[in-house]
């Protein structure tokens, strides 16, 4: 049986919109009360959706979401990267991408991306939603929560562990 909401999804799907959407459809306004079978098949719908509409900006969007909610970083991050490259200028996919790279704790990215949001706000609503975003991504960014960048090899140090693990387990050995 098919709930309400997907009922919604699929007459979202055909016919598209010319403009973007402005209010989500009821399962992206509580995405906790939508059981797993239900998601799996929301996205399904989104994906035929996608392929149907290649340049739907708004389906592309609701696809990530969908795989965000899903658990599922990867493909959500490819699909509002397809958004964001079809339509640089639309608010809710760069919000979305944003807050996906804030949700996985790349902060600065984040912090990079909600900017472009910040700046594609269209109304009052939505330069709330992003200054709250700015917002919380600095909170987190002075607290040291954040995901930390690698940008020196890890080769000496892990040779250096090894030789202390080999000298530890040579004196070890000699104390026996």
């Amino acid at each position: 049986m098919m709930s309400t909401a997907l009922q919604v999804v699929q007459k979202l799907v055909v016919p598209l919109p010319e403009r973007p959407i402005r209010v989500l459809p009821t399962p992206w306004r509580d995405p906790h009360t939508v059981a797993p079978a239900e998601l799996a098949g929301y996205i399904a719908v989104l994906e035929k959706a996608c392929e149907e509409n290649p340049r739907s900006v708004d389906l592309r969007t609701c696809l990530g979401m969908a795989h965000a909610m899903n658990y599922d970083v990867h493909k959500s991050m490819d699909a509002l990267e397809e958004a964001v490259a079809l339509d640089p200028d639309h608010f809710l996919a760069q919000f979305k991408y944003a807050e996906l790279w804030y949700r996985i704790r790349g902060l600065q990215r984040a912090e990079q991306e909600t900017i472009k949001a910040l700046n594609l706000a269209g109304n009052g609503w939505e330069l709330s939603l992003a200054r709250k975003q700015l917002q919380t991504i600095r909170e987190l960014m002075r607290l040291g929560t954040q995901k930390p960048e690698w940008n020196k090899p890890l080769k000496a140090p892990s040779v250096v562990l090894m030789a202390l693990m080999v000298i530890l387990s040579v004196i070890a050995v000699i104390l026996k």
